[in-house]
C-alpha cells in the first residue's frame, strides 16, 4: 500500500470491521471478495495476491473470531487502556471475545473435576447464604432474611453463570454489604420512613450508576490498582473467614446454653472437616496410589471432609442423644418472605424528596460494589491460572465491563423485590478457580477448566434446597461446626500465592533459611519489611473499620489503598526500582 492511500485505509478499517461483525450471523456460506486495494482489512478476510487465483478459490467463511480480532485492541492497548471508552464499547468487546466459546463453555464443564468443584462450592456458597441471611434478618428487623438471601443467591447466581463474560466468578453477599445495609436501616429509622422503599430506591440509584460505569468502561480505572491492593483485599477476606470460624467454635466453649461435651464435639467435627480436606487435597503431590486416583481424591477432598465431619456428628447423636446433638443449618421450611410481606416493594410509600435523597447513600454503595466486583474479577483473571477464553495477552480487565453490566441489572432487580444485593465474592471465587485448576506435577497451574456448568449447577442446587423437601431435609442435618471447618479451609486454602502472606511469614523466618524470592535477592530486607508492615497496617485498619460503627466507610478505605501505594513511591519512602519488584503483577 502506498503512503498516499494509507490514511484512507485507516479510515476505512473501523467501518469495514463493523460491517463484517454485523454480517457474522449470516456469513456461514458467504464471504465478500475484496480486491487488493482493500488490504487494510486483510486480517479479517485473507486472499492470495493474485486476483485470478482468488477467483478460482472459494473464500474461507467468515468466523466470529475473525471479526472479533478485527476490532480487538492491540496488546499495548490491553495493558494500558483509556480510563473511559465510548458507550458500550467495553461491553461489546467482552462479549465478542467470549461468545465464540459458548459451546465449549458447556462441553468443558462435563467432567469429574467440575463435578467435584460443584459439590465443594455448593456447601461453600450455601453456608454463607444461610449465615448472612440470619445476620441480614437481625440487622433489618426481619425485612430481609434467610429466604431472601438464599433466593437472591440462587437466582442471581444462575443468571450470572449464564450471561457473564467471566463465569468462574462466584457472586454472593459480603460483610461490607451487610454493614452498609445495617447502616441504611438505622438511617430509615432516624428519618422515620419505611426501610424497604429506602433500600429499593438506594439500590435503583446504585444500579443506574453501575450501569453508566459499565457502559463507559469505567472498570478500566482498575488498572491503577496493583498487587499491593489485591493482596491486602484477598488476605482480608481470608482472615474474615478464618476469624469467624474460630470465633464461632470458641463461642461454644463460653455459651451458657452449651456443654463441654457439645463444645468438644463441635471442635472435633470442625477439625476433622478441615484436616481431611487439607490432607486429601495434598494427596495430588504424593506418591501413593496411581495418578488418576490421587487427582480424583484431591478434587473431592473438601466434599469428603464435609461428609466425614457430618458422619461423626451423626454417630455421636445416635450414641448419646440430646447431649451430643449439635446445631445444624437453619434451612427455611417454606418459600415465603421472612416477614410475610409481599415480594414487590411499594415504591410510592415514601415522599419524593426521600426518593432523590437515596442518591447520597447510593454513591457509597456504588463505590463498595464497584470495588468488590472489579478487584475480585481482577484476582480471578490472574495470569497464574492460565485462562485463555476471551482473553487478550497482558490484560486483567477482560470481562469486567460485561460483568459489571450484569451486576447492575441484578442490583436493580433485587432492589425492587427486597432481595440482598450480590457482588463478586473473593474467597468463593478464588476457591472456585483453584478447584478447577489442572496442575502440573510440580504444583504449578497447567490450565483451568473454563466453563459455565459449575456456576450454573451450584446455584441451581441452592435453589432446589429452597423449593424441594428432600434437599431441604438433608441439609438440615449438616452441623454448623462442619461448615465452620469448611470456612477455615476456604480461608486458609486461598493464602498460597498471596505475596503479602509469604512476606509476612518471612518476618518470623530465619533469613538464611528463607526460600528464594525476587524481593529477597534484589530488595534490602528493611525495605521489604517496611512494605509488608504498611500492608499489615492497612489490613488491620480495614478489619477494624469493617466491624466498627463507621463500617459504612469501608469502601473509602479500599479506594485509598491505591493512592497510598503510589505515595510510598512518589515521596521516596520506597524507591521505584524496589517498588517495581515488590509490587510486580504476575505475567
Amino acid at each position: 500500500m502506498s503512503d498516499r492511500t494509507a490514511p484512507r485505509a485507516r479510515r476505512v478499517r473501523p467501518a469495514c470491521a463493523l460491517l463484517l461483525l454485523l454480517a457474522v450471523p449470516h456469513a456461514s456460506g458467504f464471504a465478500p471478495h475484496l480486491g487488493s486495494r482493500h488490504a487494510a482489512v486483510s486480517s479479517v478476510v485473507r486472499h492470495r495476491p493474485s486476483s485470478s487465483a482468488a477467483a478460482t478459490r472459494r473464500p474461507r467463511p467468515l468466523r466470529m473470531s475473525d471479526a472479533a480480532a478485527a476490532v480487538a485492541p492491540t496488546e499495548d492497548a490491553a495493558k494500558d487502556p483509556p480510563n473511559f471508552e465510548k458507550f458500550g464499547v467495553g461491553i461489546l468487546r467482552d462479549y465478542r471475545q467470549r461468545l465464540p466459546f459458548l459451546a465449549s463453555d458447556v462441553k468443558d464443564g462435563l467432567n469429574l473435576q467440575c463435578l467435584a468443584a460443584t459439590l465443594f462450592l455448593f456447601f461453600a456458597c450455601l453456608a454463607p447464604a444461610i449465615g448472612f441471611g440470619a445476620l441480614f434478618g437481625a440487622a433489618t428487623g426481619g425485612a430481609i432474611g434467610t429466604v431472601e438471601m438464599m433466593s437472591s443467591t440462587a437466582a442471581c447466581g444462575v443468571i450470572y453463570a449464564l450471561t457473564s463474560a467471566q463465569p468462574l466468578t462466584i457472586i454472593g453477599s459480603t460483610g461490607p454489604v451487610l454493614a452498609f445495609v445495617a447502616c441504611l436501616f438505622q438511617v430509615a429509622k432516624i428519618v422515620e420512613l419505611p426501610f424497604l422503599p429506602i433500600y429499593a430506591y438506594t439500590g435503583l440509584w446504585t444500579s443506574l450508576i453501575l450501569l453508566l460505569s459499565s457502559l463507559t468502561s469505567a472498570s478500566n480505572l482498575v488498572k491503577y490498582l496493583t498487587r499491593f491492593t489485591d493482596d491486602i483485599f484477598s488476605l482480608l477476606i481470608s482472615t474474615i473467614f478464618v476469624v469467624e470460624a474460630v470465633s464461632d467454635i470458641g463461642r461454644t466453649f463460653t455459651s451458657p446454653t452449651s456443654t463441654i461435651t457439645k463444645a468438644l464435639l463441635t471442635l472435633l467435627c470442625a477439625v476433622v472437616t478441615y484436616g481431611t480436606a487439607t490432607v486429601l487435597k495434598g494427596l495430588r503431590q504424593g506418591v501413593y496410589l496411581n495418578k488418576t486416583l490421587r487427582n480424583n481424591i484431591s478434587n473431592f477432598a473438601p466434599t469428603i471432609g464435609v461428609v466425614g465431619g457430618a458422619l461423626i456428628a451423626r454417630a455421636a447423636r445416635l450414641s448419646h442423644g440430646a447431649m451430643a446433638t449439635l446445631p445444624t443449618l437453619a434451612v427455611p421450611a417454606t418459600f415465603a418472605t421472612t416477614s410475610g410481606r409481599p415480594w414487590l416493594i411499594p415504591l410510592n410509600t415514601i415522599p419524593v424528596w426521600a426518593r432523590f435523597g437515596c442518591l447520597i447513600p447510593a454513591l457509597m454503595a456504588t463505590v463498595l460494589l464497584f470495588l468488590d466486583q472489579n478487584i475480585t474479577v481482577r484476582l480471578v483473571n490472574s495470569p497464574r491460572y492460565k485462562m485463555i477464553k476471551g482473553r487478550r495477552k497482558g490484560s486483567l480487565l477482560d470481562g469486567m465491563h460485561a460483568d459489571l453490566f450484569i451486576v447492575s441489572l441484578l442490583t436493580a432487580a433485587t432492589s425492587v423485590v427486597g432481595l440482598p444485593w450480590l457482588v463478586a465474592a473473593t474467597v468463593r471465587s478464588i476457591s472456585h478457580v483453584r478447584a478447577l485448576s489442572v496442575l502440573n506435577p510440580d504444583g504449578t497451574v497447567e490450565k483451568t477448566q473454563e466453563q459455565r456448568i459449575t456456576g450454573l449447577t451450584i446455584h441451581s442446587f441452592i435453589g432446589a434446597s429452597i423449593f424441594f423437601n428432600g434437599p431441604r431435609n438433608l441439609l438440615a442435618q449438616v452441623p454448623l461446626s462442619v461448615l465452620m471447618g469448611l470456612f477455615m479451609y476456604l480461608g486458609i486454602s486461598a493464602l498460597p500465592g498471596n505475596e503479602m502472606w509469604e512476606r509476612t511469614k518471612l518476618l518470623f523466618t530465619d533469613s538464611k533459611l528463607a526460600p528464594e524470592s525476587p524481593w529477597k535477592t534484589a530488595v534490602p530486607k528493611n525495605i521489604t519489611n517496611l512494605f509488608t508492615s504498611v500492608q499489615i497496617a492497612c489490613l488491620g485498619a480495614m478489619f477494624w473499620v469493617k466491624g466498627s460503627p463507621i463500617g459504612v466507610l469501608f469502601p473509602i478505605i479500599i479506594a485509598m489503598l491505591a493512592p497510598l501505594r503510589f505515595g510510598l513511591e512518589k515521596f521516596g519512602i520506597i524507591k521505584k526500582e524496589y517498588m517495581d519488584i515488590l509490587d510486580k503483577d504476575e505475567e
